[in-house]
């Protein structure tokens, strides 16, 4: 700024020179032209000397040499003007260069400080699937044309009065397939540290299939099916942003050797372990996804038990989270004794051991009330309605895909889950070279039904939890399911990773999974078998690699993962029992799901 004011001085001095000589000039050239007619006016005299007219013609050729070095200097003084001008269009040019660098360096600044209060993490997936199904059991066209032609009553239907329909055979399809799917997934990960008592974790997401984002699905009789409150994150439903996990973490200590902490908001209850294998990152969630995969709101209060116990990576975490909120936007919710109560679902974790290597980890939860359905949207088949004034139920075919918002009728009973992990790597428990990752997994469920489903459709067929074909609720009966889950992951050349994995499920096997990323159904829910083959290869570390496998679900038993229905073997059933069972959904026997992922994460 200081250059800027000394060319400025200069500028003046010079433009008022230039003045001044202009002013000379002028008065220089009034007097040439003076002197000139005065000269004249003597040669026109009579007698005049010719003398005086040669000095007078003298004088005026000294004053012409004069005129040319004004002249001179003005012409210098002009180009020492320009000069300077240039100089000063430089400097503008060069201040507002500086200036454009000081306002990125400010930008920079006040960028620095935002991230100094959150940081963000971008995790982005581009997926190929292709998904086959076969041996896909359906009814009979007759039966869904008896049921539109003949409304039904709790009478009529237990004394099987439908004549002849039922032994109508199955409409079964060898195979229906999607040769080629394509999925995107974005996930925008972000902490806040206050300090070092108070930190803040969230994460947004967006799931969607190519060239859909209508965020609703055909019901084929699964809480996959759906679009509700569990799920909405954490299976394909448009490209709506939702809210995965939000919570913050208060730091505070029980005396000099328990550091606990609590945690309130949406918990991180999905993509638990041990998917951090096949998903190639870190623990991703706080429960075990054997028995739990699920998005929730809650609490949770936290005890590290290490030092006081005196045993590596001992923690106690004890849990709550709202499964269905009753009393906010369903038909009943202003009523002063509604039929449904909220789900209300405690937990405790406990972290037995953990020294990095070897973890070993078990989890209990007991889900109060739970609903014969939850709040969501998707598309029926068929539509049921009892009707008031006869009490009878009609059916109506859904043939113009209308989108049907439903929400539970009543609780019908309890649900236990218990599930023990255990984790390792073989390189330190062997003391070998290979860097192998083993783990195992057992669970347990168990169902106490309370009451028959008040759904029209469910409660014409006496379904209650795990239950079907009961129409007084003391012969409802409780349910002990049972799972296993190992796997392994083997390092191979150029730093990729094979996968092997493999999970059973009892016939009255009942997990909280739905929201397992899955195209087909979650494979920890089959009551069943599923096979898992997978090859990861790093491209950038874990910043950015490609995954390509397969799974295959061999289903022994109807209605994974539901826990409306009695399960039947499905080698078995009558179009009877798979009525009783599943409704009108369709029974899929097996099932494939190729796929490939390329995977950016930073």
């Amino acid at each position: 700024m200081q250059r800027k004011k000394d060319l400025t001085s200069k500028i003046r001095k010079w433009l008022t020179l230039i003045i001044l000589s202009c002013f000379l000039s002028g008065a220089s050239t009034l007097y040439a032209q003076d002197t000139t007619l005065k000269n004249k006016i003597i040669m026109s005299k009579p007698g005049g000397s010719s003398l005086y007219a040669q000095d007078s013609t003298d004088d005026t050729s000294s004053d012409g040499k004069g005129y040319n070095e004004v002249g001179d200097k003005i012409k210098t003084m002009i180009e020492e003007l320009q000069n300077l001008q240039q100089k000063v269009s430089d400097l503008k040019k060069y201040e507002k260069k500086q200036l454009k660098k000081l306002s990125k360096r400010i930008e920079k600044t006040e960028l620095h400080t935002f991230t100094d209060k959150i940081s963000f993490g971008i995790e982005f997936e581009s997926n190929i699937e292709s998904i086959h199904y076969n041996d896909i059991y359906a009814l009979s066209d007759d039966v869904y044309g008896y049921f539109m032609q003949n409304p039904q009553t709790l009478n009529g239907y237990l004394t099987s009065n439908f004549g002849n329909v039922f032994t109508k055979p199955f409409n079964k399809i060898s195979s229906a397939s999607n040769d080629m799917i394509f999925t995107e997934k974005l996930r925008l990960n972000m902490k806040s540290k206050f300090n070092d008592k108070l930190d803040f974790t969230g994460r947004l997401a967006a799931y969607k299939v190519w060239g859909d984002s209508s965020g609703v699905k055909f019901n084929n009789g699964s809480l996959g099916d759906m679009y509700l409150d569990g799920t909405t994150a954490s299976v394909p439903s448009g490209d709506n942003i939702h809210l995965e996990r939000a919570y913050f973490n208060y730091k505070f200590n029980l005396g000099k050797k328990v550091p606990g902490s609590i945690s309130v908001g949406r918990r991180p209850s999905t993509a638990g372990s041990p998917l951090e294998f096949r998903e190639y990152s870190l623990e991703g969630g706080a429960a075990l996804a054997t028995a739990i995969n699920w998005q929730f709101d809650g609490i949770s209060l936290n005890f590290d038990l290490e030092e006081f116990f005196n045993i590596p990576g001992h923690v106690l975490k004890l849990c709550y989270g709202l499964a269905f909120e009753s009393g906010w936007g369903n038909s009943y919710s202003l009523m002063n004794d509604p039929d449904v109560d909220d789900v209300n679902v405690l937990g405790l974790i406990d972290v037995i051991y953990d020294d990095s290597v070897t973890d070993i980890t078990a989890l209990y939860a007991h889900g109060s009330g739970l609903t014969d359905g939850f709040t969501g949207l998707t598309l029926m088949p068929m539509t049921v309605n009892k009707n008031p004034m006869t009490g009878k139920y009609e059916f109506a075919q859904n043939s113009n895909g209308w989108i049907s918002r439903v929400e539970p009728q009543t609780n019908i009973g309890d649900y236990d889950v218990f599930s023990l992990l255990l984790k390792t790597n073989f390189k330190h428990f062997f003391e070998t070279k290979n860097n192998v990752d083993f783990f195992a997994g057992v669970s347990w469920s168990h169902t106490t039904p309370t009451n028959i489903s008040k759904i029209p459709l469910y409660e014409m067929l006496g379904m209650g939890l795990l239950n079907s074909g009961v129409y007084d609720k003391s012969n409802l009966e409780d349910r002990d399911g049972y799972s296993v889950y190992i796997g392994t992951r083997i390092p191979m050349p150029y730093n990729g990773k094979l996968g092997l994995e493999y999970n059973w499920g009892s016939k009255y096997w009942l997990s909280m999974t739905s929201a397992e990323d899955s195209l087909v159904a979650s494979k920890l829910a089959t009551r069943g078998h599923a096979y898992e083959l997978y090859y990861i290869q790093p491209i950038f570390n874990q910043n950015f690699f490609a995954k390509f496998g397969l799974i295959y679900y061999d289903y022994e038993y109807t209605g994974s993962g539901s826990p409306l229905g009695a399960p039947v073997r499905i080698n078995e059933m009558t179009p009877l029992d798979k009525f009783y069972s599943t409704g009108f959904s369709p029974v899929i026997d097996n099932a494939l799901n190729l796929y490939f992922s390329v995977t950016f994460r930073f």
